[in-house]
């Protein structure tokens, strides 16, 4: 079933804001909290993120219904890839070294503000090369 494209977007605006939030502050416990994000993204897809949960109540209301919809594996593959960054950078906060925490959390940052600036999902945009290549070795 495709989902609604806002969604995503709307996921990733509030997950810039987290991680710009995170590297001010340096907050271990913040990073921990958008890895849960990310992890409930990646194994349930977006609409079972604290995001998406919060998109449905809060942004169709007073917007309307959709209008545009995708396929939900790339942005649940998005959501894996920045579950990766999260949990490399919540190791070099938690663990050290510091600078792993803001060089992991800055790219996925660099990747959320993407999203949500431009509509240009990275994780998506590499979920799509995958499937492709791998196509292609069958």
């Amino acid at each position: 079933m495709d989902i609604d494209v806002r969604g995503p977007r709307f996921g990733a605006a509030v997950t810039a804001v987290v991680l710009a939030v995170v590297l001010v502050t340096g907050s271990a416990w913040l990073l921990a909290w958008q890895t849960l994000a990310f992890a409930l993204g990646a194994a349930g897809g977006v609409g079972r993120s604290p995001y998406g949960w919060l998109f449905r109540r809060a942004v169709p209301p007073r917007l309307g219904p959709p209008t545009d919809f995708e396929a939900p594996e790339p942005p649940r593959f998005a959501q894996a890839v920045g579950l990766f960054f999260a949990v490399v950078g919540l190791a070099g906060y938690a663990i050290g070294p510091e600078w792993l925490g803001q060089a992991a959390t800055g790219c996925a940052l660099a990747a959320a503000f993407l999203n949500a600036a431009f509509g240009y999902c990275l994780g998506c945009e590499m979920y799509l090369v995958i499937r492709r290549v791998t196509a292609r070795a069958k």
